[in-house]
């Protein structure tokens, strides 16, 4: 299939995305790190191994409930160091700001970074500034790098095998919602907020358990679906999930119905999926549940049997089973 023409679509985190990457970026770029199309690229040479990543952040609105797009760069790139098993070191920031852009706000963004960076002891190292005229862009993009030290060893999207469980640490879709819910002005009895924060402290605890740890991810742009399909394609196995054991605060659960969305498609910022034995899926429980944003961590399915056409199954609220969608189409543009 031939693009013509780039859409919305293409960067939304779903089958598009994977699409473009894979028949035009790849034609281009191919080398066996890339080829991993892991969140973060793993460099290694004779005395370490390294993580290094890089995001570009769009979100609209730029100010939303639990968060901005400054903490969101941060945590966002954070996020994609982690579920590769690094411990992150160093960050880079370019901001590229339309032409009037109030201070005022600029220096709240600049706060939120500063302030997520010492959290979570990580140190802006360099950066760019940009001004660009009025009307070319829409108030203000970033776009971060991150470099962090592997302290844990063989995650990997391809590494999923029969018999793990699938495990999410919190309830999913919350960012999405929120962000759409303001954009659009829709409004609910119970707030929706952003989950827009750090997986740091959830992962230190994993890597110092010597739990097996085979897959882990942040579902971002397409949700926990298009995880679990990047997860299946790239081990070559078929996933079964349990819709009524898929984590969904009733606000979210409620959005959804009322615009007919599926909460496993929206976005989160502050959620890891995890694909583990099924022998550590207890202990991983248990460390979920003693951190606040993991008290509503659930096993939501298993890894099924190898397969040369992988497959995501949804076993439904009233016990039959179907093929999960994909995320496909523009659904959620400016998302993150």
């Amino acid at each position: 299939m031939k693009i013509d023409k780039l859409l919305l679509s293409h960067g939304g985190g779903g089958e598009e995305t994977y699409f473009l990457i894979k028949e035009y970026i790849l034609k281009y770029f191919s080398n066996p790190i890339l080829n991993q199309l892991e969140d973060s690229a793993i460099l290694t040479d004779s005395f370490s191994e390294l993580a290094f990543t890089i995001d570009g952040f769009t979100v609209k609105p730029i100010f939303f409930k639990g968060g901005n797009i400054g903490k969101l760069a941060v945590t966002g790139t954070i996020n994609d160091l982690v579920v590769v098993g690094a411990r992150p070191l160093y960050l880079t920031v370019g901001f590229i700001i339309e032409e009037g852009f109030l201070m005022e706000d600029f220096e709240k963004i600049l706060k939120s970074i500063k302030e997520e960076a010492e959290k979570n002891k990580i140190f802006i190292v360099a950066g760019d500034t940009k001004i660009v005229p009025k009307k070319e862009i829409d108030g203000i993009f970033i776009t971060t790098s991150g470099i962090g030290k592997i302290v844990y060893k063989g995650i990997s999207c391809s590494n999923l095998k029969p018999g793990d469980v699938i495990i999410v640490s919190g309830s999913i879709g919350d960012h999405g919602a929120c962000i759409l819910a303001e954009r659009e002005g829709i409004k609910f009895d119970i707030e929706l907020q952003s989950d827009c924060e750090s997986l740091l402290p959830l992962a230190e605890e994993l890597f110092n358990s010597k739990i097996e740890i085979h897959a882990m991810r942040d579902p971002t742009r397409g949700g926990l679906a298009a995880t679990l399909y990047e997860w299946a394609y790239s081990s070559q196995v078929n996933i079964i999930i349990e819709e009524a054991l898929i984590p969904v605060k009733p606000q979210v659960k409620a959005f959804c119905e009322a615009l007919g969305f599926e909460p496993y498609h929206l976005p989160c910022e502050g959620r890891m999926v995890l694909s583990v034995p099924e022998k550590f899926a207890e202990k991983v429980l248990e460390i979920f549940k003693n951190h606040p944003s993991g008290s509503s961590a659930q096993i939501i399915g298993k890894v099924l049997e190898k397969s040369s056409f992988p497959q995501v199954i949804l076993k439904t609220l009233y016990g039959t089973e179907r093929v999960l969608e994909n995320t496909s189409g523009e659904l959620f543009p400016r998302i993150c």
